[in-house]
């Protein structure tokens, strides 16, 4: 399972062993628990890759053996690439910017998307020092 943390300064990715529906059963247990209001929906989450990450093109391939449904990988312009996945958000409000978003493919591409956001953030910091 892929895990997103949108926040108000940007957003996190991280994988996570456990399946989608154990982690939002305990999410919404402890939010019941803790007297929290909670949103869980079915939603949408993107956000941009460099478009020459070396393994792009892998990710192309392995997306078109996911179900179409959940994972597109779109050209956003010549310096960018944009990965669209369909998965469940979870926030204190339907209408809330900052939340967690989750998502779950097969291993392979959940392993790999994975792997090239963290190529990519590496990159980021070293460009920004």
């Amino acid at each position: 399972m892929l895990k997103l943390t949108y926040t108000e300064n940007g957003f996190n990715l991280e994988r996570l062993a456990q399946s989608l529906e154990d982690w939002v059963t305990t999410r919404v247990i402890l939010s019941l628990r803790a007297g929290w209001h909670i949103c869980v929906e079915p939603s949408t989450a993107s956000f941009l890759l460099p478009a020459d990450l070396p393994g792009i093109e892998r990710l192309e391939i392995e997306a078109r053996r996911e179900d179409s449904e959940i994972i597109s990988v779109s050209a956003c312009d010549v310096d960018y690439v944009e990965i669209s996945l369909r998965g469940t958000w979870v926030s204190a409000t339907s209408e809330s910017d900052e939340g967690v978003f989750v998502v779950t493919m097969s291993d392979r591409t959940e392993f790999f998307l994975f792997k090239l956001w963290q190529q990519a953030q590496i990159v980021a910091s070293c460009v920004s020092e």
